[in-house]
């Protein structure tokens, strides 16, 4: 009907007060001017009145208070950018600082087992009573010769295949291998290291030889004995043939009952069973044995960083040697206690260059991408390649700051912190951005509006939603560190305060910097050169090639009526490098060992084994239980090494070994021959008992101190000087262990299951050896337990973790999406398909879950909030009459930035990641990062806004418009 009688035609200032809702109603036309998200729309208004609920009100309200908030901050900053970006600079380089005190944490203990967890207690009471678990060298050696013959027994007998490995050529060979590796020298510190100076020798000070689990020691570690025969000139009747298949069968043997009386006992003073040693026989058949196992034992040490420096220094020694050592009849695979660290490091800087040249394409993108250019004329004015890369210093700066902080609290940062936090705050600030850059270059600054009044108008808009993204992943991240594993806690923490720390830098210097470039264009100054100044020439703004696109192309297309149920139909359907040595190691070890990992079964401090009773419930022998500690450990598995039965053997009175001087109540060793020597025990029917009561624990020390021999073999200094923890000034047994082995474990589940049964052992046992009441209980330890343990909470880990993720960002999502509810649910329920659709990506991509993918994952979350928040806040404030018209204008306006801000920048920096040699980073990064990103981009430009179009808890007008409070705000408005 016209304008009103009191408004003039052509330019006439309307007051907002006057042109009424009303008005609106009664069909006054209304020129078709008002710029989105801005102004009223008659669209909107003609809709019809309705009475606004408590929420909508109180929503309202929020985010009228968010919009005038960030508004004033944003136009202070544009003010005052000295001020702004000196005071961030100054900051920055305080909590930058705090890297100073950097620790990184490269212990695979620390890392991946949480020090409350059940696994890490048991390894600390282990290492505290017994002492830390040794080190281990390993070789593993095969042959590609053919040398395999068949030994004749001169005593009768079948005749005897003997394997190509056992050939005596090769075991000369192998046994020069073993003796200049005993020989290798290192430097630490200026002193000269040797294997002697940190090898397990069970016998020192006695005899300092140290422990070498190898067949050749069955000869004691000698070339002669190897050779020596006793031989006529028609037939060999004993030689190294016999002496290998005597041993083999008893490997404890003093003597081997030949002529040569040779022992089997090694030169450290223990036993080689063959099945340590050999490998690749069935059965035990171990003449058909196809490789031998060489392990060097090292002491390990747990406070004392000079002899664990000393073992280091050797074992990298070590590494080098056998590395280079060129048998060409020999194959060698090996390992080291510092092997897997050493690769993980060596992988690491390896793809340093990979990592690289994926920022430096990220970064160059972000840099060229920012600038809009209006013409080549322009070029070099529309460039803003020094806003971007101050886009991507301060990124970095809220990285380092995270770090810095963190490091001035003492918390030390992981690999994992270092490789995947820059890459997800890029994600974020990056989007953040591009949403700030392309929304002031689709802006028209309003008549009479200044820079930094615009600036700080655009900042209002699209701050409440930079604010929902940022807000949201830190609340996440945060919540995530309640996570008791440390990767997953200490990635949470680092990302969290990143995150955040990195929208306020971007709300605040980016701002600044921002209209510091904004007055460069228009002073029509080029970028980078800004000193120069280049003719005048007219300010021509126009809409980018890819907002465009999403405008008059994609939105329409997607949000088609026949294209959307489609839409949605669709949408609802152990790593070492590659080139590694350890990669050999590991494939002979699953292919030729027939032992697994010891297992050690720990009763803890409290068991009386001074009783009858206590003694019963452990030992393994005649009298005892029928479900002794023993015997149910024998049922599983084979027989353990108890010290509570050999200590029976040793000190009955049939022995030889338990004596001691009649005169002075010493110990006398069973080698000594002196007729003062008498047995501990009297040849009676109480002395052939078991000892109990005082009378166990006078005894006890001497058994534990007795070096074996040939007179008496059951000497427990060898075996068991570290097995029992005797308090109370020897007059009481604490802690004990009872060692026995695994079996081979090739695979995770292997592994997995071990623990699992181990553990199902130790309860039925702790139910068994004692009173219901007792303090203690018996436990199992074996060193992998505390990696795999993991494993046994891994799915409830990953549930928690994403579930209060989930929760977090829906709660965030409600509040600053001005209490509307049903697009919070929206954002959680496509974040949730996201990880639904990742779960099966690695179940396709056979990516495997544990700590480094669930870092991956609670990641995922976080990048998912930007590709979904943004569009979902766009559509709930738009003034568009429909739902399908509201989509369609969140996704022009916010899908370009976020498709541009994340998606392209991501995806060229992640396909670099490709040619990575690292398997860690081919699997658990270029995977995982391509699928986050790719189906992130699916869900939150394709799907979300499909289903956003459908929902039919939005009405046909929004809750509330942003344009009502504006208007209010700007009650003077220009009409043309």
């Amino acid at each position: 009907g016209g304008l009103p009688p009191n408004i003039m035609a052509g330019e006439t200032l309307i007051s907002f007060t006057q042109f009424s809702f009303t008005q609106c109603q009664h069909n006054i036309s209304v020129p078709s001017f008002w710029d989105e998200g801005y102004m009223c729309n008659r669209q909107v208004l003609s809709s019809g009145p309705r009475d606004a609920t408590c929420c909508e009100t109180l929503g309202e309200r929020f985010e009228n208070c968010l919009r005038d908030l960030f508004s004033s901050w944003g136009s202070m900053c544009v003010r005052h950018p000295l001020t702004v970006i000196l005071t961030s600079v100054v900051l920055v380089s305080i909590c930058s600082a705090g890297l100073t005190y950097m620790r990184i944490t490269t212990s695979p203990v620390e890392l991946w087992s949480s020090p409350s967890s059940r696994a890490r207690q048991e390894k600390d009471y282990f290492d505290q009573h017994f002492g830390p678990f040794f080190r281990t060298e390993q070789l593993i050696i095969t042959t590609p010769v053919n040398a395999s013959f068949i030994f004749s027994p001169t005593s009768g007998g079948p005749d005897i295949h003997f394997s190509s490995i056992l050939n005596i050529t090769l075991l000369h060979q192998v046994l020069d291998l073993q003796t200049e590796i005993t020989n290798l020298t290192a430097e630490y510190k200026g002193e000269t290291v040797t294997l002697k100076d940190i090898c397990l020798s069970p016998l020192a000070p006695y005899n300092d030889n140290c422990t070498i689990l190898s067949v050749l020691n069955y000869y004691q570690n000698s070339h002669e004995i190897l050779d020596r025969k006793i031989a006529d000139e028609f037939l060999v009747y004993f030689d190294y043939h016999t002496h290998f298949m005597y041993c083999v069968s008893s490997p404890t043997a003093l003597d081997d009952t030949s002529p040569m009386h040779e022992a089997c006992m090694g030169t450290f003073g223990g036993p080689v069973f063959p099945w340590l040693a050999l490998g690749g026989y069935e059965g035990t058949a171990y003449n058909n044995a196809t490789a031998l196992v060489i392990t060097f034992p090292v002491n390990n040490y747990l406070n004392d960083t000079e002899k664990l420096g000393k073992a280091l220094a050797w074992e990298k020694v070590f590494i080098d040697f056998v590395k280079n050592y060129d048998n060409p009849n020999l194959t060698i695979s090996f390992s080291a206690e510092r092997s897997i660290e050493d690769e993980i490091d060596r992988e690491s800087n390896s793809d340093v260059t990979t990592i690289v040249i994926s920022y430096v394409i990220m970064f160059v993108y972000i840099s060229l991408a920012l600038g809009h250019i209006n013409s080549f004329r322009t070029v070099l004015v529309d460039s803003k390649i020094s806003l971007g890369i101050a886009g991507i210093l301060i990124v970095l700066s809220s990285v380092a700051c995270s770090l810095g902080i963190f490091s001035y609290i003492g918390i030390p940062l992981t690999l994992i912190v270092i490789e995947v936090i820059p890459f997800l705050v890029l994600a974020v600030g990056v989007d953040n951005i591009f949403i700030i850059v392309q929304t002031y270059q689709r802006d028209e600054r309003m008549p009479e509006e200044e820079l930094h009044q615009q600036i700080g108008r655009i900042l209002g808009e699209v701050a409440p939603s930079m604010f929902l993204s940022s807000f949201s992943e830190t609340v996440a991240f945060f919540l995530g560190a309640l996570s008791s594993m440390p990767a997953v806690r200490t990635f949470s923490l680092f990302a969290g305060l990143a995150v955040f720390i990195d929208f306020l830098l971007q709300i605040s210097c980016f701002v600044s910097l921002l209209g510091l470039d904004i007055k460069r264009q228009e002073a029509n100054r080029p970028d980078i050169l800004c000193c120069v100044k280049l003719s005048e020439g007219q300010q021509v703004k126009s809409e980018g090639c890819l907002f465009r696109f999403f405008k008059k192309i994609y939105a329409p297309f997607i949000l088609k009526d026949w294209v959307r149920p489609l839409v949605v139909s669709v949408m609802k359907q152990d790593k070492i490098e590659i080139d590694s040595y350890m990669l050999d190691y590991f494939g002979n070890l699953s292919e030729y060992l027939h032992t697994g990992a010891p297992v050690y079964f720990v009763v803890e401090d409290g068991h009386d084994y001074k009783t009858i009773e206590g003694q019963n419930a452990v030992c393994g022998g005649v009298g005892c239980n029928n479900n002794s500690l023993v015997q149910q450990i024998y049922t599983i598995s084979n027989v353990p090494s108890s010290w509570l039965d050999d200590y029976f053997d040793w000190v009955k009175p049939q022995s030889s070994c338990c004596r001691y001087y009649n005169y002075t109540g010493a110990f006398c060793n069973a080698s000594v021959v002196d007729k003062t020597c008498v047995h501990c025990r009297p040849m009676t029917t109480t002395g052939k008992q078991r000892p109990n009561g005082t009378e166990f624990m006078h005894f006890l020390p001497w058994f534990l101190s007795d070096i074996p021999n040939i007179k008496c073999g059951k000497g427990g200094h060898a075996a068991y000087s570290s097995a029992v923890d005797l308090i109370e000034n020897n007059t009481d047994v604490g802690a004990t262990y009872f060692m026995s082995y695994h079996s081979i474990l090739k695979t995770s589940s292997d592994f997995i299951d071990a623990l699992k049964m181990a553990r199902e052992l130790t309860d039925n046992i702790t139910q068994a050896i004692g009173p219901q009441n007792k303090t203690y209980s018996v436990f199992p330890y074996s060193v992998f337990y505390v990696f795999y343990e993991q494993y046994l909470t891994i799915i409830y880990d990953t549930a928690f973790n994403l579930g209060v993720s989930l929760v977090a960002i829906f709660v965030v999502s409600t509040v600053l999406l001005g209490f509307e509810l049903w697009s919070a649910v929206l954002v959680s329920f496509t974040i949730a398909m996201i990880l639904v659709n990742m779960f099966g990506v690695m179940w396709l991509w056979d990516i495997s879950l544990n700590a480094v993918s669930l870092v991956n994952l609670v990641m995922c979350c976080g990048i998912s909030v930007e590709f979904c928040s943004h569009i979902v806040r766009a559509f709930s404030v738009s003034t568009k009459s429909s739902r399908v018209d509201r989509a369609e204008e969140a996704l022009a306006h916010m899908g370009s930035s976020v498709f541009s801000g994340i998606t392209l920048t991501k995806f060229g920096g992640i396909l670099i990641l490709a040619l990575s040699k690292s398997q860690i980073f081919q699997i658990f990064y270029f995977r995982m990062y391509l699928s986050i990103v790719l189906l992130g981009a699916a869900h939150g430009l394709i799907f979300l806004p499909v289903l956003l179009s459908y929902d039919e808890a939005q009405k046909n007008y929004p809750k509330r418009s942003p344009s009502y409070s504006w208007c209010r705000k700007n009650p003077v408005l220009k009409m043309k």
